[in-house]
C-alpha cells in the first residue's frame, strides 16, 4: 500500500464535487491532509459519467504535492459504482491513492470492491494491493456490522462516520444531539480493533466557527484522527483540533525513540516514564507523532528520552 494511505495523518479531508474542475484546482492548493473528489452524493445521476472522467483527469493531471488523493465512488450496489472504478484506473494511474466506498453494511460489499480493484490494478501494471480503500458507516444495519467491515480487507485505511445518512437510517432529524456519542465511540472501537485510523463526517454549517470547534472536540476526544471538511474555510479549525499539543507530541517522540532503540540493542522490556512499552503503545505514538510533523511541529529541546 502507498505510504501516503496507511501511515499518513488524515486529520483533515477535504471533500468536493469531481465534476468541478475549479474546485479541484482549489482544493489542490489547500492546507488538507486529504483531497476527495466526489462522485456520490455531490453528482447528480445525469452527470455521473461526465464526472468520473472529471475525476480521472484530475487525479492524473493536477500537482497535489504529498495529499492523500481519493475518490469516493457510488455504492456498491448502484448500478455506478463498477463504472466508477474501471473508469478510474483506466485514466488516473498511480496518483490514485485512496477509494473512498459509502453507505456500506456488509463485509461482502468491501471484499468485492477488492476484488475488483486487484484485477484493475493488474491490468494497468499497478503493484496489487498499493491503492488504499476507506469505508463509510452511515446506517444502523452499517453500525451492527462495524467490527465485520472494519476487518473485511487488508486494503482498509481507515472508516468514517456518516452523520447525516446515519441519522436518516434512525428516523432521527437532529444531527448534534447526545445520541452521536453512541455511533461515535462505536465505528471508533471497531476501526481501532482491526488496526485503522477513524475519521469524523463533516459539519455542514459553513459559518459556525463554533459548531465546527465543539463538533471535532466530541469526535476528537474519541479517539478520532480526522474529520472532513465541507469548505476550505474549515481546514484549520480542524488541522488544529486533530494535532497533539506539544506535551503529548513529546511524549509520543520519546516513546517511539526508545522502543526502537530497544529493538536495535534487542533489549527486553522498554518502560518510559514509569509504563511498560509495547508494540501497541508504539502504534498510537508513531500516529500523534506523524500528526505533529504534519502540523509543522519539532520535538522541545528540553524533551527528555
Amino acid at each position: 500500500m502507498h505510504p501516503r494511505t496507511k501511515d499518513s495523518p488524515h486529520r483533515s479531508c477535504l471533500v468536493f464535487p469531481a465534476s468541478s474542475e475549479r474546485f479541484a484546482v482549489k482544493a489542490a492548493a489547500t492546507e488538507a491532509d486529504m483531497c476527495l473528489l466526489d462522485l456520490e452524493d455531490a453528482v447528480a445521476p445525469a452527470e455521473k459519467a461526465r464526472a468520473r472522467g472529471r475525476a480521472a483527469e484530475a487525479v492524473r493531471d493536477l500537482d497535489w504535492g504529498q495529499k492523500v488523493v481519493a475518490v469516493r465512488i457510488n455504492g456498491w450496489g448502484t448500478e455506478w459504482a463498477q463504472a466508477d472504478l474501471g473508469g478510474l484506473f483506466a485514466t488516473a494511474g498511480a496518483r490514485l491513492d485512496e477509494i473512498i466506498v459509502p453507505k456500506v453494511e456488509d463485509p461482502a460489499e468491501v471484499e468485492a470492491v477488492d476484488q475488483l480493484i486487484s484485477e484493475l490494478e493488474r491490468a494497468q501494471g499497478l503493484e496489487v494491493g498499493v491503492t488504499g480503500l476507506e469505508i463509510q458507516i452511515e446506517s444502523a444495519r452499517g453500525l451492527s456490522n462495524a467490527a465485520a467491515i472494519c476487518g473485511s480487507s487488508p486494503r482498509l485505511v481507515a472508516a468514517i462516520f456518516g452523520p447525516a445518512d446515519f441519522a436518516a437510517s434512525m428516523g432521527i432529524s437532529s444531527v448534534g444531539a447526545a445520541w452521536l456519542a453512541y455511533p461515535i465511540f462505536q465505528i471508533a472501537v471497531a476501526a481501532r480493533a482491526a488496526g485503522l485510523q477513524v475519521i469524523d463526517g463533516p459539519y455542514f454549517k459553513l459559518h459556525d466557527p463554533d459548531g465546527l470547534a465543539e463538533s471535532c472536540a466530541r469526535s476528537a476526544s474519541c479517539g478520532y484522527d480526522g474529520k472532513w471538511a465541507v469548505h476550505p474555510e474549515q481546514l484549520p479549525e480542524i488541522n488544529h483540533s486533530y494535532s497533539p499539543d506539544q506535551a503529548s507530541f513529546d511524549t509520543a517522540s520519546a516513546i517511539v525513540d526508545i522502543y526502537e532503540k530497544a529493538l536495535r540493542e534487542q533489549a527486553g522490556a522498554v518502560a518510559y516514564d514509569g509504563e511498560m512499552v509495547d508494540e501497541a503503545t508504539r502504534k498510537v505514538a508513531a500516529r500523534t507523532v506523524a500528526r505533529g510533523v504534519q502540523a509543522g511541529m519539532v520535538r522541545s529541546p528540553q524533551a527528555g528520552s
